[in-house]
C-alpha cells in the first residue's frame, strides 16, 4: 500500500502498483525517486508537516518531511533545518539524503516543500517505555551519555535543538540512540542573544524580546514558554525526559513543589542513587543559569559518576558503617584517626535521614545515635535536619531541641547549636528557653553583632518593642548585620508612628546594603514612614520599587492600599485590599490593618 503525497485528497491509501493517485491524480513517484509507505505520525492538520517512512529507487528506506504551508517563515524554518542536518557529521542524528525540492499535486498551484533524510530503525523511547517500563540507573546513564554526546554535537555547531523529548529519541537495534526531527533548530549568535537579553534580563537573566516559542508539555523550560530558549534549554528538556523515563510515568502526571516549581519524582525512582538523581535535578532546573553550563561539563561529570556512586554507596553500607563503628571503639584513641571521623559520622547521619524519609524513625534513631557518639559535632546535623523538616510540626521540633540540647551537652561552646535552639524554642513558642539560649551564645561571643540582631528578632516577635530596639542598636555599633537591624528598627519606629525616624533609618539602611531581601524591605518602611507623613506620591514609589524587587509582600500590598485610597484610586486599592486580605502573613501590623478595613466596611 502506498500513499498519496497531496495533503487535500480525500482518499491517500493507493495500490502498491498504482503510478497514480486513483482519487486525485497525483503521480506516486515522488522526485522520480521516492514513494510514500506509511504516515510515521498521524495524518492531522494540526501539524504544519507531514512525516512519512518512503523507499527509494534502490529499495533504501529513509525518511520524508512534507511542508502543507505556504507561509515564508514556515518554509524558511524548513529550510534552516535542512541546511543544519548538512552540518552535522554524527551516528545520531539523521543525514540529509536530498536537498530540499518541491512537488505540486495534480489539479493544483499549491506548492509541497520537502525533504529526505536518514531512517533511524527501532522505537523512540515513549514507545520503548510503554512497551518495557521504567529503565534501570545502568541503562539510564548509558542513554544519558549517549544523548548528551548527540547535543554536544549540535552545540558545538552553533546550535541547540528546542525540542528533546522521548518521542524525538530513537533507539536502534543495536543499542544506540538517535536524535530526530530538527525543525526547532536555532542558531546561537550573537543578534540571537540579543534579541532574548534584549530589554535588560530578568530574574533568569533573560529579556522580553519576541523569539519563536515551540512548547512540548512537560518538557518545555519557562524561559522556552516566554520566548527566550537559550542552549540550556536543551538540558532542562533532556533532564525531564530522563525523570520520565526512569519512572515510568509521563511528566505532567508527576507532581511539582509549589515553592520551588521542581518536579517531584524521586519517590516514583528509589533505584536512582543520589549522587545521579541530584544530577538530573540540576539539568531541570527552573532557572537556566542554575542548569550546567555546557555539555562538556555533563559529560565530565558523567564519567566521574559511577566511581563517585560506587564509593558513595560502599561508604553508606550498613557493613562499611559498623565496620567503622567497631574500628572507632578499638582504635577511638588514636589521633590519626580521629580524622576520618567526622566523614564516617556524615555517612552514618545520610544513612539515617534517607531511613526517616522513608518513615522508618526508629531505625533513624539507632543511626543517629552512632553519629553523636563517634562525633558529638553530629547533633547539630541531626538537630538542622529535624528543624528543617519539622515546619510546625510539634513532634519533630520537640526532637529538634533534644538533639541540640544533647549537642550542647557534649560541646557547651557550640555557639550555632545555641542559635538552633533558640529558634526551636522560638518556634514552640517558648519565649524564655528562646532567649535563654541566644544570650548564652552572646556570652560565648559577646562582640558577634548577628547574636544581636537575632535576640532582636526574638524579642520583636514577642511584641518586646523596646528590647527589641535595645539589641537592633547594638548589632549596628558593632557594624554586624547593620542594614538588616537597621530595616527592623525602621520598622519598630513606623509602629510607634514615629515617622521621621523611620524615614531616617530606611535612607541610612538603602546605602548600606545591595541585598534585595533587605532591600525591598527598606523600601517598604520608607513608603509607610512617607504615607505616616500623608506624602503619598513618594509613599507610592517607595512601595512600587519594594514591589518590583519582590511582589510576594504582603504587608506591601496593605500599606499600598491605603496610599490608592488616599487618592482615590478605587480600583486599584481594591485589587491591593484583596490582597493583603487573602495573601499569607502573620506580622501583627498586617493583622491591625485588616481588621481596620473590616470595620470600616461594616459600618458601611
Amino acid at each position: 500500500m502506498g500513499y498519496c503525497i497531496n495533503p487535500k485528497c480525500k482518499q491517500r491509501q493507493n495500490p502498491d502498483d498504482s503510478e497514480r493517485c486513483l482519487n486525485c491524480g497525483t503521480e506516486l513517484l515522488i522526485d522520480q525517486r521516492f514513494r510514500l509507505i506509511k504516515p510515521l505520525r498521524p495524518l492531522d492538520f494540526r501539524y504544519r508537516t507531514e512525516i512519512f517512512e518512503v523507499v527509494d529507487d534502490k529499495g533504501t528506506r529513509k525518511v520524508m518531511k512534507v511542508l502543507r504551508s505556504q507561509r515564508p517563515k514556515e518554509i524558511s524554518l524548513l529550510e534552516r533545518e535542512t541546511l543544519t542536518l548538512q552540518l552535522f557529521n554524527h551516528p545520531g542524528i539523521p543525514r540529509v539524503i536530498d536537498d530540499l525540492f518541491t512537488v505540486i499535486p495534480n489539479n493544483s498551484s499549491t506548492e509541497l516543500h520537502c525533504f529526505v533524510m536518514q531512517k533511524f530503525e527501532g522505537l523512540n523511547l515513549e514507545q520503548w517505555v510503554k512497551a518495557n517500563g521504567r529503565i534501570s540507573q545502568a541503562l539510564a546513564l548509558n542513554w544519558l551519555t549517549q544523548i548528551v554526546k548527540i547535543i554536544d554535537e549540535v552545540h558545538r555547531s552553533g546550535f541547540f535543538h528546542r525540542d528533546i523529548k522521548p518521542s524525538n529519541i530513537i533507539v536502534q537495534p543495536d543499542g544506540q540512540l538517535g536524535l530526530i526531527d530538527f525543525g526547532a533548530v536555532r542558531e546561537v549568535t550573537h543578534s540571537y542573544l540579543a534579541k532574548v537579553s534584549g530589554s535588560g534580563g530578568n530574574d533568569m537573566g533573560l529579556g522580553h524580546h519576541e523569539i519563536t516559542v515551540l512548547v512540548t508539555a512537560g518538557f518545555t523550560p519557562l524561559e522556552q514558554i516566554n520566548g527566550q530558549a537559550v542552549p540550556q534549554s536543551d538540558f532542562y528538556a533532556l533532564g525531564r525526559t530522563l525523570a520520565y523515563l526512569v519512572t515510568g510515568i509521563h511528566v505532567t502526571n508527576l507532581p511539582t513543589d509549589p515553592q520551588t516549581t521542581r518536579l517531584i519524582w524521586r519517590n516514583k525512582a528509589q533505584h536512582i542513587e543520589k549522587l545521579f538523581a541530584d544530577l538530573l535535578d540540576e539539568l531541570m532546573a527552573p532557572a537556566p543559569g542554575k542548569r550546567p553550563p555546557s555539555t562538556q561539563v555533563i559529560l565530565q561529570r558523567l564519567e566521574k559518576l559511577p566511581q563517585q556512586i560506587k564509593f558513595y554507596r560502599v561508604t553508606r553500607s550498613k557493613t562499611f558503617m559498623f565496620s567503622a563503628i567497631f574500628t572507632f571503639i578499638v582504635l577511638g584513641s588514636v589521633g590519626v584517626f580521629k580524622i576520618v571521623l567526622p566523614g564516617i559520622a556524615n555517612a552514618l547521619v545520610s544513612e539515617g535521614q534517607k531511613l526517616e524519609a522513608e518513615n522508618k524513625s526508629e531505625n533513624a534513631q539507632h543511626f543517629f545515635k552512632w553519629a553523636i557518639k563517634i562525633h558529638p559535632q553530629s547533633s547539630n546535623k541531626i538537630s538542622s535536619f529535624y528543624f528543617e523538616k519539622a515546619g510546625r510540626n510539634l513532634t519533630n521540633l520537640k526532637i529538634a531541641k533534644n538533639n541540640l540540647e544533647r549537642a550542647i551537652e557534649y560541646n557547651p561552646q557550640d555557639v550555632n547549636a545555641y542559635i538552633n535552639l533558640g529558634l526551636v524554642c522560638q518556634d514552640l513558642r517558648q519565649i524564655e528557653c528562646a532567649i535563654a539560649h541566644q544570650k548564652k551564645a552572646i556570652n560565648i561571643q559577646p562582640n558577634n553583632g548577628i547574636l544581636y540582631y537575632e535576640l532582636g528578632n526574638i524579642y520583636d516577635e514577642f511584641g518586646k518593642y523596646k528590647l527589641a530596639e535595645e539589641q537592633y542598636n547594638i548589632a549596628i555599633k558593632l557594624s554586624q548585620n547593620a542594614a538588616a537591624s537597621i530595616n527592623n528598627l525602621s520598622r519598630l519606629k513606623n509602629i510607634e508612628e514615629k515617622y521621621h525616624e523611620a524615614e531616617t533609618l530606611a535612607l541610612k539602611g538603602l546605602k548600606l546594603t545591595e541585598n534585595p531581601e533587605i532591600k525591598t524591605t527598606l523600601y517598604k518602611n520608607l513608603g509607610w514612614a512617607k504615607l505616616g507623613q500623608q506624602q503619598y506620591i513618594e509613599a507610592e514609589k517607595y512601595l512600587q520599587k519594594s514591589m518590583e524587587i519582590d511582589s510576594t509582600k504582603t504587608d506591601t500590598y496593605c500599606l499600598l492600599a491605603q496610599v490608592q485610597d488616599a487618592v482615590d484610586k478605587t480600583t486599584n486599592a481594591r485589587i491591593s485590599w484583596e490582597v493583603c486580605m487573602i495573601a499569607e502573613s502573620s506580622l501583627p501590623e498586617v493583622l491591625i490593618w485588616r481588621q481596620q478595613l473590616l470595620d470600616r466596611l461594616s459600618k458601611n
